[in-house]
């Protein structure tokens, strides 16, 4: 038929057959016949076989796919999936605890991919739609394959790229085969855990009576002890009040005008607060697969998968909290406006100790029926059932995420200032003189409970059928059709205990606290991979207490009648739910693709063309509480209060919405070595689930500038792209090539935040009523600063707070002006992009390397001198990796470098205000390492080393100045051996 067609060598034959073997692929992308010919199977192992299959998998596929394989069996090439993935031309991560956690694809954010597992779409943690990488234990996994362009026979939902987890079969690799792995890790930066932690895996396959019956399993279980060390801030204030000072107390960078009036807005920090948290975690993966083959055509393969994660932390947390207006006694801002200096008076500085336990239990059961009815007709029916459940504040004592506050509001004034270093200091000047606050004084501001668990369901059944041409000699080499259906369930709730043991400063308090709970410590070897941070940090002093002496301390003296004498029940605490929400999500989708080859003036070209039709069904249901007033109970701690007696009701809504995804394919063998490719097609990924469900929410907290709500929206409809690939393969020698790719993106229906100032019928604001302004004015009378804390005293001292020192609105108090954020669909936008990739095998030296790069662009970016709002694209930055290795005589040498370029996180900031700013994260680059050794042909023993270089992470608001966080980890190292027969 043709001529020209890719000729490959014995060897690289037999890899394409070892991969037919060994994986499975979902969409048959690599499938280009059904035949096997009889050829002798040269396996090639190591790094140098997996990249050689990884190659293979991107020259035959259709449209633009990049894998990676399994070096072999029981040995994926990270510590996880996700770090794996960033070796892949395109795909960055974001990292949570120092490890790879989610990833981004030409610059579109994990909310952006789908992650499937065996081509099952899964339930994921949370508000993801995505399965999380860390729930599968990586020793059962064959291969990950990334599809960049669209295709009709992939599951939806991945507009960026849909990443898909191959893992083992016993039918797929005959005979009895077993891999066991033994690891110890040292974490340098734990503190107060084991320094030396265990993992263990093993993966075990085996078939009986002539390959008629298979089984396998993959376990792993993996024990983790760390520290992180950070500093934060939770937001920034945009234009809040500037009092009138004298020229020498504040700077002002800002330009002027004609007038010499200052140009531009001003920002300045909520808070400011340091931390040490200390964590530990215990991750355990399985799957079972057993399948049975009574006839050569017919296979049933039943699997089940389960994972569970539990992680504990124990936190320590020492810093200041900001109001704005009068209360600003001097400043200095930066030619953006950004406060890099600021003395205020009032409010607190406080020491808080947290603790929290929280597990993610995953499982999935699937049956998968695969018949090849004759030579030309093949059916599959594919049916899984995977339910996901987060429990945040599962400690079996506690009951909840609980967290204690003491600190004092006697304090003159705090001092904030990053003019220097990388994280910013603080200093507070205490009522007692010195910068330094006594055991003796410390008081108890509030404790609070919350326990919020969620899980996920997915049920999905799907039909493939697919005929094989052998009838029409018109270049139609297959058709395949089929289709899906898709039930999703997600929902959970949130039970909050309020603020228990006080909330407010109380000098009484200090009785229930002695001295000696308190342990004073130094700030040396804290945050000390940042310029200004160690020993030179201010403050230079934090103190640390232990949370449940603390607990029962408070819970003895203020609440034993509540808990019926139990003097440590914070549980008790959480009464009732105060918000609940499910959502919905069923999916039919039916799908038609065709896969062409033919001969074009001497050029084998195949093209692939499908269509998929999909409708979609939603249902939102969320408890709605009805608020009754906002109680002002101390200087810095606003409340919203609900009505009682059960005038709690469920909202109910719907929304729906169909799709049309057309796509083509379009390859061409230039030369045996060069194929050039053209995909169009539409990709969509569906709106965070968290977003579709409806109702109105209100802040239970909703302080000065915090004044917050959210509404979501049922009726959202997805992001739907265009895209457009290109690219040029040279595939020069076993195992090398050089590519480079164009592509664009046109995105419709981009989801925008978007806040509308509301008022509430009967929810007043003591904040500038008429008792709030004589206070004020009373202060003022007295020559004295009017800060919140001398406004609230004031307002007791004439006689507006209740029975419980508390101050209620009244009815003459102006309406509460509240920013209700709800999602919308919004306008279109565009992204495009490059992507470069080289990998090269030196000959037979044992040497290898590996380098790519992709670098995006587009009208997507956050326009940070506006203070509109906006709907940019997270996670849109360019990426480079870079791996070199040598494979010789047993040994095995592998350095990899992953680098990302500063990206926006996302938009709105926890006491950020009301115009939604961002959220970024600067540029990082990790060095990781790993070295193995065949001891013979069944026993390797290796080490490994992640994050080399001890790389931290940082992040900004609008500007560099705008200083939101600093992490500090360490690197992780690991000895171990592995036995493989």
């Amino acid at each position: 038929m043709n001529t020209n067609k890719f000729k490959k060598s014995q060897i690289a034959a037999s890899v394409s057959l070892i991969i037919a073997a060994s994986t499975f692929n979902f969409a048959n992308a690599a499938q280009e016949s059904t035949a096997e010919p009889e050829i002798e199977v040269i396996q090639i192992k190591g790094i140098r076989g997996s990249l050689i299959r990884s190659m293979d998998m991107k020259r035959d596929a259709s449209g633009v796919v990049d894998a990676i394989s399994a070096e072999e069996m029981g040995k994926f090439p990270d510590t996880n999936l996700a770090e794996s993935l960033q070796r892949i031309t395109g795909v960055s991560v974001s990292r949570a605890n120092g490890e790879g956690s989610q990833i981004t694809v030409r610059g579109f954010g994990p909310s952006f991919n789908l992650v499937t597992l065996n081509g099952r779409q899964m339930p994921g943690t949370g508000n993801s739609r995505s399965y999380n990488l860390e729930n599968i234990a990586s020793e059962g996994v064959s291969a990950l394959e990334v599809f960049k362009t669209a295709r009709a026979d992939v599951p939806s939902g991945g507009l960026g790229a849909t990443v898909n987890i191959s893992t083992s079969r016993p039918l797929q690799r005959p005979g009895q085969h077993f891999s066991a792995t033994a690891k110890a890790i040292h974490d340098s930066s734990n503190e107060v855990g084991s320094d030396v932690t265990p993992e263990i895996s093993a993966i075990y396959s085996n078939t009986f009576n002539d390959e008629m019956f298979g089984i396998g399993f993959s376990f792993s279980h993996q024990q983790r002890d760390f520290q992180k060390q950070s500093a934060n801030i939770q937001g920034w204030q945009a234009n809040v009040d500037l009092p009138t000072l004298s020229e020498d107390k504040f700077i002002d960078a800002r330009p002027v005008d004609a007038d010499g009036n200052r140009v531009g807005n001003h920002f300045f920090a909520k808070d400011m607060n340091y931390a040490i948290e200390d964590l530990q975690r215990e991750r355990t993966n399985g799957q079972v697969t057993l399948q049975f083959a009574p006839t050569d055509n017919f296979v049933a393969t039943l699997d089940y998968t389960a994972s569970e994660a539990t992680t504990g932390s124990k936190t320590l947390g020492w810093g200041i909290w900001n109001d704005f207006g009068s209360n600003i006694n001097g400043y200095e801002l930066d030619e953006n406006g950004t406060a890099i200096y600021a003395d205020i008076s009032g409010n607190d500085a406080s020491f808080t100790s947290s603790k929290n336990t929280t597990e993610v239990k995953a499982r999935s059961i699937g049956l998968n029926l695969d018949w090849q009815i004759n030579d030309t007709w093949k059916i599959e029916l594919d049916y899984h059932d995977s339910k996901n459940e987060t429990d945040n504040g599962a400690d079996k004592g506690l009951g909840s995420d609980g967290q204690v506050i003491l600190g004092s509001d006697q304090l003159v004034n705090k001092i904030y200032d990053y003019r220097t270093g990388e994280v910013p200091h603080t200093q507070v000047n205490w009522k007692n003189g010195t910068n330094v606050l006594s055991p003796g004084e410390i008081d108890s501001n509030f404790s609070q409970f919350i326990h919020s668990p969620g899980e996920s369901n997915i049920e999905q059944l799907q039909l493939h059928a697919s005929w094989i041409n052998e009838s029409f000699d018109i270049g139609l080499i297959e058709v395949k059709f089929g289709g899906s259906r898709t039930e999703q369930n997600t929902g959970g709730y949130e039970a909050w205990s309020g603020l228990v043991g006080g909330p407010g400063f109380n000098p009484s308090y200090t009785e229930i606290f002695p001295d000696g709970m308190f342990t004073l410590h130094d700030t040396s070897g804290l945050l000390d991979q940042f310029a200004g941070g160690g020993s030179n940090l201010q403050p230079n002093y934090y103190y640390s207490y232990d949370f449940d002496e603390a607990v029962a301390r408070q819970m003895a003296y203020l609440t034993a009648d509540v808990t019926g004498g139990d003097a440590y029940a914070p549980n008790a605490y959480l009464d009732g739910i105060d918000s609940q929400s499910s959502v919905e999500e069923i999916t039919n989708s039916i799908y038609v693709q065709s896969r062409w080859e033919f001969d074009v003036s001497n050029y084998y070209v195949k093209v692939n063309a499908g269509l998929r039709y999909e409708e979609t069904d939603v249902t939102s249901s969320v408890r709605q509480r009805v608020e009754q007033q906002v109680n002002w109970i101390s200087a810095s701690e606003w409340i919203t209060q609900y009505s009682a007696g059960g005038d709690d009701n469920f909202l109910v809504q719907e929304g729906s919405y169909d799709i049309l995804l057309p796509s083509i394919d379009l390859s061409v063998d230039l030369t045996d070595d060069v194929v050039a490719r053209v995909s169009w097609g539409k990709t969509m990924s569906r709106a965070p689930l968290g977003d579709l469900a409806g109702g109105r929410s209100l802040t239970g907290s909703p302080k000065p500038g915090s004044r917050v709500g959210s509404q979501g929206n049922t009726g959202l409809l997805p992001f739907e792209s265009t895209n457009l690939d290109l690219s040029l393969e040279y595939y020069y020698a076993e195992g090398s090539y050089a590519s480079v790719g164009y592509f664009k993106k046109d995105v419709d229906n981009f989801i925008q935040t978007t806040i509308t100032p509301t008022t509430i019928e009967g929810l007043y604001d003591i904040l500038n009523g008429p008792r709030y302004l004589q206070a004020v004015g009373d202060i003022e009378a007295r020559g004295e600063q009017a800060t919140t804390d001398a406004i609230f005293a004031q307002m007791l001292a004439n006689g507006d707070g209740n029975v419980n020192g508390q101050i209620e609105p009244n009815s003459n108090d102006p309406l509460i002006t509240w920013n209700i954020s709800q999602p919308q669909n919004t306008d279109s936008k565009s992204v495009d992009g490059f992507e470069v990739a080289v990998q090269h095998l030196i000959g037979e030296t044992g040497f290898g390397v590996g380098v790519n790069a992709t670098f995006v662009d587009g009208d997507v970016e956050f326009d940070t001198d506006s203070l509109d709002q906006q709907a940019p694209l997270t996670g849109l930055s360019d990426s480079a990796n870079f791996q070199a290795f040598y494979e010789k005589d047993g040994l095995s040498v592998k350095l990899t470098y992953a680098w990302r370029d500063s990206y926006l996180i996302g938009v709105g900031q926890a006491q950020g205000s009301a115009d939604a700013p961002p959220q970024y994260a600067k540029t990082y680059g990790q060095w990781d390492m790993s070295v193995n050794y065949d001891v013979n042909e069944n026993v390797t023993v290796f080490f490994e080393g992640i994050n080399l270089n001890n790389e931290t992470e940082q992040g900004y608001g609008r500007y560099e100045e705008q200083f939101l966080f600093a992490r500090q980890y360490g690197p992780r190292y690991a000895i171990g051996a592995r036995y493989t027969f």
